[in-house]
């Protein structure tokens, strides 16, 4: 039971700070986005989406792997 609470802290964590990245580098993000982002529960693909999201331009760099 704690470990289920700490691993949706986890990634709703990372979730806010994928959309905090975006949203300061000027990314758009569409609603769809702004609501698949948050509840995606996976925390390898919210960690893949977290560090191309560091320099991603497009929001589809982000969530298809694409950013360089």
């Amino acid at each position: 039971m704690i470990e289920r609470g700490v691993q949706k802290g986890l990634t709703q964590g990372r979730a806010e700070y994928i959309l905090r990245i975006l949203t300061a580098r000027g990314v758009q993000v569409s609603e769809a986005a702004r609501q698949r982002i948050p509840t995606c529960t996976d925390l390898a693909t919210l960690d893949r989406w977290f560090d191309h999201s560091l320099n991603a331009t497009t929001l589809s760099e982000v969530l298809d792997g694409l950013a360089r």
